[in-house]
């Protein structure tokens, strides 16, 4: 059975990667007031976190694991058949396995590129399909700051992230032509599970590198992604939006 729910009336159809914690959920829930219908991914998360606190309107939600050829299609058949073709996808699935490159074995990296690069072509692919033949669309692909910086121990997630950069151009350029704009997020240090865990010197000493002396929210991330996927940037394509508080400034 889908795991979808009944669709509901207005908003354009948006695909969320990895839209169940973090920075993922924060641009769900903001698409969503902005009355989008949106769609999230999740795979460890458990359906009733995924589905909000009481009180919240529901996403809808569905398990994919989009390292997966067939989960990839099974998700995309849920939602065209419930809601109709995604009309705005933003790809913010990943994840970090962090090793020197001396000691980085290949399942490592391969993990990472798998995940936060692959994924993206599958996911991408899968979508502008629909896109094409409705000669309209938006997408927005999350990268991050350390694509133009690099970071110690971070070559699997770098290389990654700078992946999406060229992929985004390249693609640009192909659907550009359908109204199809294709544009990269390069977040900095978000406040989120992960950064939570930094102590306090070492979060000190992060602020101290970042002109805004401060790290930056979720929110500010997803506000980023409403702009580029409003009808304000309809010339913005190829583009690559750094929300790092001028953490990678002339990168």
């Amino acid at each position: 059975m889908s795991e979808i729910d009944t669709p509901k009336a207005g908003g354009r159809v948006t695909l969320v990667t990895g839209g169940s914690r973090g920075i993922g959920l924060s641009i769900a829930r903001s698409l969503q007031l902005a009355g989008e219908q949106v769609v999230i991914t999740y795979l460890h998360t458990t359906p009733t976190e995924v589905r909000g606190p009481e009180g919240t309107t529901p996403l809808h939600a569905v398990r994919c694991d989009v390292t997966l050829h067939e989960d990839v299609e099974e998700l995309f058949g849920e939602i065209e058949g419930s809601l109709g073709p995604v009309e705005v996808l933003v790809c913010c699935a990943g994840i970090t396995d962090d090793s020197l490159l001396m000691r980085m074995g290949e399942e490592r990296w391969a993990r990472v590129i798998e995940t936060n690069l692959t994924a993206v072509y599958r996911v991408t692919k899968r979508a502008i399909a629909g896109m094409i033949k409705a000669r309209r669309g938006r997408i927005v692909l999350i990268g991050s700051v350390v694509a133009m910086l690099g970071n110690p121990g971070q070559a699997n997630y770098s290389a990654a992230k700078a992946g999406l950069i060229g992929f985004a151009r390249a693609l640009a350029r192909e659907v550009g032509s359908r109204s199809i704009t294709v544009n990269v997020i390069a977040p900095g240090f978000i406040e989120t599970d992960m950064t939570a865990q930094i102590s306090e010197s070492a979060r000190a000493e992060l602020s101290r590198n970042i002109p805004l002396s401060r790290l930056g929210s979720p929110e500010e991330v997803a506000a980023g992604v409403l702009y580029l996927t409003s009808p304000g940037a309809g010339y913005v394509t190829g583009s690559v939006l750094s929300i790092d508080g001028g953490l990678g400034m002339g990168y």
